[in-house]
């Protein structure tokens, strides 16, 4: 491995990353660096457990706090790659916006496929091999010549469709995705936000998009829950 990529990936897992992958982002809309790092944190299996019936608390509480390591870890990047002398970009929640469809410039999942972390469910989130979807990503990016890993350019899902049936608003449409599909061919998003925002409401008297169900019930999560 490249010396300067075995450091950094050092350093991020050292600093609590649990996948990392590094991406060629040339090509890729709306970036300005050739390399993207992808940096994934797993939820616990405990909050994982609990969303197959409900959204929780806890799951809103840890949403921000994963959020909040993420943006740490990503930052420790950038200022290595800085100070090797190379530009960077932590792409934390502080500065990525997403507009009225909730939708951002360039997503984490773009960069995590194209880093071989994993591929786009039937959910329309990024399932990996290790954790399925139970993850929260984040995004690094510089102009520092690291080698890319293989990207994943379709779905490793097949004929499953668990996250499908279990979806409370019914959003989703049961395409596997591949490489370049638009999110509309996956998931009626407006319908799943204005599902969960009622049910956060009704259970907790506020409203917020996360719901959790369909990565709770992946057969790719149920391994990463069942591991000793």
């Amino acid at each position: 491995m490249d010396t300067l990529k075995k450091e950094l990936l050092e350093l991020l897992k050292e600093k609590g990353a649990a996948l990392v992958g590094v991406a060629n982002m040339n090509g890729v809309e709306n970036c300005d660096y050739p390399v993207g790092i992808s940096v994934a944190l797993p939820i616990p299996k405990h909050t994982v457990e609990d969303l197959k019936t409900a959204p929780t608390k806890e799951y809103y509480d840890l949403y921000h706090s994963l959020n909040s390591k993420l943006n740490g870890i990503v930052e420790e990047g950038e200022a290595f790659l800085r100070e090797k002398g190379y530009h960077a970009f932590a792409n934390t929640t502080e500065v990525v916006k997403a507009d009225a469809n909730s939708c951002t410039p360039l997503p984490h999942k773009t960069v995590a496929t194209r880093a071989g972390l994993g591929w786009i469910g039937k959910s329309c989130i990024l399932v990996t091999p290790e954790y399925g979807g139970a993850i929260r990503i984040s995004t690094l990016l510089t102009d520092a010549p690291l080698p890319a890993d293989e990207a994943i350019t379709e779905s490793r899902c097949g004929g499953c469709c668990k996250c499908v049936e279990a979806c409370p608003a019914q959003a989703l449409t049961g395409t596997n995705w591949k490489a370049g599909m638009a999110r509309e061919e996956l998931a009626d998003i407006a319908a799943c936000e204005k599902t969960i925002r009622a049910r956060m409401q009704e259970l907790y008297g506020f409203e917020f998009t996360i719901c959790g169900k369909c990565f709770a019930i992946c057969p790719y999560t149920q391994k990463y829950l069942n591991e000793q």
